[in-house]
């Protein structure tokens, strides 16, 4: 249990894969597209099975990330800086944000109705705060060599969150633009969980 970090981001991914898939599949019938239709529909108020999807495809995977930014900032150098810091507290808000979006369901009816509103707030949350903190931890973490795959690796990874998820829809489809959005940034919360030393600071301290 010492490096439990290391595997929070990939059950994330495989309950999200598990819950885009499952459920999509069980609205196929219905006209339910995973190339065209947004994956918070599945947890759209009045869809079958809603609450289930927005627990399995929303909130348990940001509460996974969010340990995974936990465990980042256990195992910063005991003089980090602000960057470092910041971008660490950053992160653990963007998984937030994706879990909030299971907490605000969509309204199909009421595109401006308050739930709506919320849901689109958290996943603005999510994306803007994921590229503020993979460019704050690459300025901090620079030139240390067990951070250099999240340093090098964490910009790219975020900036192709923000392409995917706001420029690229004008190109591709909205849901497959949209899914690997969400893909990218598991995979940059699976490099965090990878990168950096192998134990908490607290644990190194005390042996």
């Amino acid at each position: 249990m010492k490096r439990w970090w290391r595997w929070c981001a990939p059950v994330a991914v495989l309950l999200w894969l598990g819950a885009v898939l499952g459920f999509g599949a069980a609205l196929k019938d219905q006209g339910y597209s995973q190339l065209i239709h947004p994956i918070a529909l599945l947890g759209a108020q009045g869809i079958p099975n809603a609450q289930l999807f927005n627990l399995l495809g929303f909130v348990l995977p940001g509460a996974l990330c969010a340990m995974v930014a936990l465990g980042l900032r256990l195992r910063l150098p005991l003089k980090a800086g602000w960057p470092q810091r910041i971008g660490a507290q950053l992160m653990f808000l963007s998984a937030l944000g994706l879990a909030a979006m299971g907490l605000f369901q969509l309204e199909p009816q009421q595109l401006r109705g308050t739930q709506t509103q919320l849901h689109a707030t958290a996943w603005g949350l999510w994306w803007a705060t994921s590229l503020a903190s993979a460019l704050l931890l690459a300025v901090g973490l620079r030139g240390q060599p067990e951070w250099r795959g999240l340093a090098l690796a964490g910009p790219v990874l975020a900036a192709l969150v923000v392409a995917f998820a706001l420029v690229l829809p004008a190109f591709l489809p909205d849901g497959l633009s949209q899914r690997i959005s969400v893909l990218a940034w598991f995979g940059w919360c699976a490099l965090a969980g990878i990168s950096g030393p192998p134990r908490p600071l607290a644990a190194t301290l005390h042996g």
